[in-house]
């Protein structure tokens, strides 16, 4: 069976889709992910999302598809260009920011309801600094991982500091979950 949840691209995500393919970048929001965004966009209400790492907006695209009214969404984009092209999608969404800097620059706007991780570094470097923009309660997305099982032989056994600390660390709670057979996500609420 097709569903239409499996098979749904909001206009706006495919016109990201389409300036991230015209700008040659690679490495945007899957659609599995994006999905999983928007559902997880349209329960934060009154509250404020933020998005580390726009590329060109798709995975931007996918949350203020799920947006309320009231609900304040910022994402923060290194590249120049593509945080123009991301901007230039959000024009007439007043509830959206478009932020072109270092991703520190969105911490300011927090604390977080939702928190949308998707440049690396911020990932890997500095999870304490996550785990603290986020409100309690709040929510941490982390993909563009790897399952275990499909590691290259040169991984095998080797720590993976990204598990270890979000699947480790008793402020919050967080499971690792599949996205398509060969990716994963860590999602993470924050409970002190």
């Amino acid at each position: 069976m097709t569903y239409r949840s499996r098979t749904w691209t909001p206009p706006s995500v495919q016109q990201a889709i389409e300036t991230a393919q015209r700008m040659g970048f690679e490495s945007s929001c899957i659609p599995e992910v994006g999905r999983l965004l928007h559902v997880l966009a349209t329960s934060v209400r009154g509250g404020i999302i933020g998005e580390i790492g726009a590329g060109c907006g798709v995975g931007a695209a996918w949350i203020a598809s799920g947006l309320a009214a009231d609900t304040r969404f910022v994402t923060v984009e290194a590249d120049g260009e593509r945080a123009a092209a991301a901007a230039s999608l959000f024009r007439d969404h007043p509830n959206v920011r478009v932020i072109h800097g270092d991703w520190h620059d969105i911490l300011p706007y927090g604390p977080f309801d939702l928190l949308f991780v998707d440049a690396s570094p911020a990932k890997r470097d500095e999870p304490e600094t996550l785990v603290q923009a986020l409100k309690p309660g709040g929510l941490v997305v982390l993909d563009d991982l790897t399952p275990e099982e499909d590691w290259p032989p040169a991984w095998h056994g080797r720590p993976d500091p990204v598990r270890e600390f979000w699947l480790d660390d008793a402020r919050v709670s967080a499971t690792e979950m599949l996205t398509t057979p060969r990716t994963a996500a860590i999602l993470a609420t924050r409970i002190d």
